[in-house]
């Protein structure tokens, strides 16, 4: 099975799916991920950050144990001012790579271009496309999602649930890649919250760490 993960930013991967993108891997499956912004901080740009960053994504694919890694270098925090920048590389990746599953952000999210990616993949995997994707789904990113003002249109109510308990060790050494991006605990992005939230999403379901999903689409004939 060929599986695609599109992430906002460099750690989106990691932070909200890392445990099931391990679990694809061990199962067999193909994935790739493509990370569609550079990495601001303070809202500028330095060809140091965007180094580092993507040297820990690629560090990060290692540990989970994939190996398509695209990075497509769209400026970040303004994803939300031209969705067609997301909509032409998308689709031009699902025509190469032909994923049968694809997981996107969250249309929720308190961060503008988690929710532009989110609106390029309803685009670009809608059902009448001439390659249309089978399963598509959502995921959740630690310090984004939960941040969101507390009205329905925002909430993230999963419906779909991966076991992550063999794989959740993997999901925190490959945060770890991710040094900048790790904050202390009580902070989401901390490695005990991340912990904290597999055992959450776990308790919800019946197992011990899980990550979920909004399944948006099964369309498995």
């Amino acid at each position: 099975m060929k599986v695609l993960v599109i992430a906002a930013h460099m750690d989106d991967e990691v932070l909200g799916m890392g445990g099931t993108i391990a679990r694809h891997v061990k199962g067999g499956d193909q994935v790739a991920v493509c990370v569609v912004t550079q990495r601001a901080y303070g809202h500028r740009y330095t060809e140091s950050d965007v180094r580092v960053e993507k040297n820990s994504a690629r560090t990060a694919a290692k540990i989970l144990g994939y190996r398509r890694l695209t990075f497509w270098d769209l400026p970040d925090e303004r994803l939300d001012e031209k969705i067609l920048s997301v909509i032409i590389p998308l689709e031009k990746e699902i025509q190469e790579f032909r994923p049968e599953v694809v997981y996107t952000t969250h249309r929720g999210d308190n961060n503008q271009d988690h929710r532009a990616v989110f609106h390029a993949t309803m685009i670009a995997c809608r059902s009448i496309a001439r390659r249309p994707v089978r399963r598509l789904l959502c995921y959740e990113v630690p310090s984004s999602t939960e941040q969101a003002p507390p009205f329905p249109e925002y909430a993230f109510q999963p419906n779909f649930y991966v076991n992550i308990t063999q794989t959740l060790p993997k999901k925190l050494r490959a945060m770890r890649a991710y040094r900048r991006e790790l904050r202390p605990f009580p902070h989401p992005r901390s490695l005990q919250g991340l912990r904290a939230l597999a055992q959450k999403r776990g308790v919800e379901i019946g197992f011990q760490a899980a990550e979920g999903f909004i399944l948006v689409r099964d369309q498995w004939r």
